[in-house]
């Protein structure tokens, strides 16, 4: 029986600063398109009409639990894999995309009925699909990230998200309301899975273990329920929004969400894409995982925490020029939401290295406290209306999520405050920016200066502060950088070799 190995040591290191720019690139790119077109679709629809897209999307987090259940993420794990294993991924994952899609279109009467919104249900009707889809494409996907094909995912990655703008934004121009959402999802989900297809060299055969089921799942079974927990969290806001506020306070929401909170987990989701191989290949060297961790928590705080930080600052600006006055309401969620943007983005690595230490159940006893924590909190914050539910989103995310970064520091063996002092110097320099910037906006709120003059010099101004603040309190992370570029764009230092130590 063929079996497959991970990369070897003296290549994992090579392959993950690769990897790193090409998630670098690709998520510039998908992120800009993803922001023109929630722009561009959001200014065609009506608060209500996007509410209702919302609503349904509870689905296309669904289906990226189901689309592998979770047996892509095992594939990827294991440091070697067979035939049987692959085959036995693919087939029980298109099996389950075939039930979840017979159910989908089953319960989403039901579904509206519970929503009180009768005209979300054809939404979920072909929202459904996706579970087919999707599945199609996850065991290809997951063996590409198993051998650390970066570049490939990466680029699939800007593909799949250019593939459904012109349909979202089309549809938007003729008319269809909240199917501009839903046909952009299902012509992404198309795209995605037809591409892995294109870049895999694998293909299934008819043969299934039972053996095999049973090892992956042993890995899987309690990432699906903390998926499941995660995702029961992640729309558990938009519910309750919608069952006693309504659609258009939904739609305030989910595009002050899509603003703020989407771009910030995606910023981790394709780093975690680089990490997940990269520490399961160390997953018996703990100290070099910790080593490895602070340094990319590091780099993602340089990004996120000014990007974030700037946007408390400058919200109501950018509501104004993006979105236009009919989403006025969304600024200050926009604010309060992105407080747990950067909060979600430093987490954003913790859970890949509980699951390259294969504490998943430990992760899944976590995932139980955070669900509870975030729900309760939501239907508290309900009472003030929408504002409410962010407010709490924000109180429950600065309590609970210090401790998933805790239970991390613990299972690597070293203290938490690796975390803090591979952080505090990119907080500080943000913190130096935001005062700058809120004195510019004052000073050009006094001058009657146009909202979107007054946006672009704001962000000016923040870029030129931010980078020299950065440079002095947090070195570091120039380092780091300089480290990820290629060899003959760094300056006075020679290029070290990749070993199997570095």
């Amino acid at each position: 029986m063929a079996e497959d190995s991970a990369p070897k040591a003296g290549s994992i290191r090579a392959r993950a600063v690769s990897g790193v720019g090409w998630v670098g690139f690709s998520q510039i790119a998908v992120q800009l398109t993803r922001m023109f077109v929630a722009i561009g679709v959001a200014r065609m629809l009506t608060p209500s009409e996007y509410g209702l897209a919302a609503l349904t999307l509870v689905f296309a987090s669904l289906v990226l639990i189901f689309s592998d259940l979770a047996l892509g993420a095992a594939l990827v794990q294991r440091k070697t894999v067979t035939d049987d294993d692959k085959n036995t991924a693919f087939w029980t994952t298109v099996a389950s995309g075939v039930i979840f899609l017979v159910l989908g279109v089953a319960l989403s009467g039901p579904m509206a009925g519970l929503y009180g919104e009768p005209d979300t249900q054809p939404l979920f009707a072909a929202l459904s699909v996706t579970f087919v889809v999707a599945s199609l494409g996850a065991t290809q996907q997951a063996l590409l990230l198993r051998d650390m094909a970066f570049r490939r995912l990466e680029l699939l990655s800007v593909a799949g998200a250019m593939a459904g703008a012109p349909i979202a934004l089309a549809l938007a121009a003729a008319g269809a309301g909240p199917w501009a959402i839903i046909g952009q999802h299902i012509a992404v989900a198309t795209a995605t899975s037809a591409l892995m297809w294109r870049a895999s060299d694998w293909r299934p055969q008819l043969r299934f273990s039972k053996a095999s089921l049973k090892d992956l799942w042993s890995f899987s079974g309690f990432l699906v329920g903390h998926r499941l927990l995660y995702y029961t969290q992640q729309n558990a806001d938009n519910f309750i929004i919608g069952r006693w506020v309504g659609s258009a306070a939904v739609g305030a929401y989910a595009i002050a969400y899509q603003v703020m909170l989407a771009p910030a987990s995606r910023i981790g989701g394709p780093i975690q894409r680089v990490l997940a191989p990269a520490f399961s290949r160390m997953q018996d060297e703990p100290k070099r995982i910790a080593e490895a961790w602070a340094k990319v928590v590091r780099m993602i705080a340089a990004i996120s925490v000014p990007a974030l930080a700037g946007v408390i600052v400058v919200a109501d600006d950018f509501v104004a020029v993006a979105l236009g006055s009919s989403w006025a309401a969304a600024a200050p969620i926009i604010q309060i939401l992105a407080w747990v943007g950067i909060l979600q983005a430093l987490q954003s690595t913790n859970v890949d290295i509980l699951m390259a230490r294969d504490r998943t159940a430990l992760m899944f006893r976590f995932t139980c406290l955070f669900v509870v924590a975030h729900v309760t909190a939501f239907a508290v914050g309900v009472q003030w209306g929408v504002t409410g539910v962010a407010a709490a989103y924000a109180i429950s995310s600065t309590i609970v999520d210090p401790i998933l970064t805790i239970i991390t520091a613990r299972v690597l063996g070293v203290s938490p405050m690796i975390f803090v002092r591979a952080v505090s110097g990119v907080f500080q320099a943000a913190i130096g920016m935001m005062i700058a910037v809120a004195a510019a906006r004052m000073a050009l709120v006094d001058a009657d200066v146009p909202a979107l003059a007054r946006l672009v010099l704001c962000v000016a101004v923040g870029a030129v502060v931010y980078v020299p603040l950065l440079a002095w309190r947090a070195p570091e992370v120039v380092r780091d950088t300089r480290a990820l570029l290629p060899a003959r764009f760094r300056r006075g230092r020679a290029p070290v070799p990749a070993t199997a130590e570095s």
